[in-house]
């Protein structure tokens, strides 16, 4: 489900490095729950994402991606702040106020053609720099790849987000679902990407998109033995 790994430009899907570790111990489980991810995306997620994409425009379909990156803006305010990054935390308002106003509500993005940066922060990494380890690999069901630490920051952001924070929570379920088919849709093109053994695939490339995201450093997600030549390169 989160093929958002592949937007790594000029990098390989795996990256050589001398040392092993047992990043996925518990592999026979997580394959099943991949399994059941991936039935799930077949006859529900992907036909949805596939439909939603034939009946919004371009536009509109930009429109919505905005909206749903600006109200995440505000758990990028906190955890700067958590994570003793008053600058960051400076952008991620500043970009809230200006999208939220001046950019409708966040459907235009407004701040970033007026230089304030989009710099993202969830509170998995808020818990990286307090220096929690990441535990093993771990598929969700539904919410697909994570790590044990990525995962626990995950729900602490949704449900301290603005969605979760709404008394009328029938109006959160239908953001995170909008958040969700949106998303689909934007990986469509994604699918073509992946080679060998889709499993691999798809977990090495969180793991070194999510360690991208926390250190701005790519490190070798494979065994010796999970490391095919054929293994696309990009």
């Amino acid at each position: 489900m989160l093929l958002l790994s592949i937007a790594l430009p000029g990098c390989p899907v795996w990256a050589a490095q001398g040392d092993e570790q047992d990043i996925d111990p518990w592999e026979p489980m997580n394959r099943r729950i991949f399994s059941f991810n991936e039935t799930l995306d077949d006859y529900v997620l992907l036909p949805a994402a596939k439909g939603y994409r034939y009946v919004m425009p371009d536009p509109a379909e930009r429109g919505v991606t905005n909206f749903i990156s600006n109200v995440y803006e505000f758990n990028s305010f906190f955890n700067s702040l958590l994570q003793g990054r008053p600058g960051n935390a400076l952008q991620s308002a500043a970009r809230f106020l200006v999208n939220t106003t001046v950019g409708l509500a966040g459907f235009i993005d407004v701040a970033t053609p007026m230089g304030i940066e989009h710099s993202p922060a969830d509170f998995g990494q808020t818990l990286y720099t307090w220096g929690v380890d990441s535990g093993p690999y771990l598929m969700l069901p539904v919410f697909g790849p994570h790590t044990v630490r990525s995962s626990a920051g995950y729900f602490v952001d949704t449900y301290t987000s603005i969605p979760g924070l709404l008394e009328d929570k029938e109006w959160a379920y239908l953001f995170w679902t909008v958040e969700a088919v949106d998303l689909r849709a934007n990986l469509i093109k994604a699918d073509e990407l992946v080679t060998g053994d889709r499993y691999i695939f798809i977990r090495n490339a969180y793991l070194q998109r999510r360690q991208y995201f926390l250190t701005g450093e790519i490190q070798d997600s494979f065994t010796e033995q999970e490391k095919p030549e054929d293994y696309l390169e990009f």
